[in-house]
């Protein structure tokens, strides 16, 4: 009896040993290395970046909805801002002497500052200086999950003084005389434009559409404003997010 279950057994491991050798010789493509496979992804992402991430294990899913899922207000947000923020400065020489309060964000390799901000300066209290970089890093970690092409987000305002705020309201209605920015808590980032990485080999870089861009940044902001970390409000008129830390 014991000579006939091992008889049973070599034979269906035989069996089975055939059947993926009939396999592997019909489809070599089935035993190619899972790095190459990877690295021709990313090759090809520029030409098919929907392909691309439905295709991956890490899927770009976005949010159902934008305006449910970020719609912090201003009287929202204005209470974190008053509560983790500076005094507000009337003009940019009164902000100098308010740098023992403020920290530098003007250089980061997590996220890039618009060079044509005019109305704000590159500065935010600690806390919110904190909250921006983990973002910027969330973000880039997400795409690399994807095997999407790494890039930065870009932030297109930070702390405004007063006079910056009055200067902005002669030609932006939607400037809010009480902006949360004058606090040095809160940050607009783009969703419509993104800063390229350049590959490590020296390569050209290669854009992303913004349709796949934003729904991984409001994933990421998604998973923050959960967790308690800020309020984000979507902003459709300014195209970015308005976000305070909490």
């Amino acid at each position: 009896m014991r000579r006939l279950k091992k008889k049973i057994f070599y034979g269906l491991c035989g069996g089975t040993v055939a059947v993926l050798g009939v396999v592997r010789f019909c489809n070599p493509d089935v035993v190619k290395p899972y790095a190459e496979c990877v690295s021709d992804s990313i090759a090809d992402v520029a030409e098919k970046p929907v392909a691309l991430t439905r295709g991956s294990h890490h899927r770009v899913r976005g949010v159902y909805s934008y305006e449910e899922c970020f719609p912090d207000v201003q009287d929202v947000q204005i209470v974190a801002a008053r509560r983790w923020g500076v005094r507000p400065v009337q003009n940019r020489q009164a902000a100098e002497h308010r740098k023992q309060d403020l920290v530098y964000v003007g250089a980061n390799p997590y996220y890039h500052i618009d060079r044509s901000m005019s109305q704000s300066i590159p500065y935010l209290v600690p806390r919110a200086s904190g909250l921006l970089q983990k973002i910027g890093r969330n973000f880039i970690d997400s795409l690399y999950v994807k095997n999407i092409p790494l890039h930065r987000i870009i932030v297109s305002s930070v702390l405004r003084t007063e006079d910056d705020v009055a200067r902005l309201r002669q030609f932006n209605g939607n400037a809010n005389e009480q902006s949360c920015h004058r606090f040095g808590t809160t940050f607009d980032i783009k969703y419509v434009f993104y800063d390229p990485v350049s590959p490590s080999d020296g390569s050209s870089c290669v854009y992303v559409s913004d349709a796949i861009l934003k729904p991984v940044l409001a994933e990421v902001l998604r998973d923050l404003r959960q967790q308690g970390l800020c309020y984000v409000k979507h902003e459709r008129k300014q195209s970015c997010f308005h976000i305070t830390v909490r």
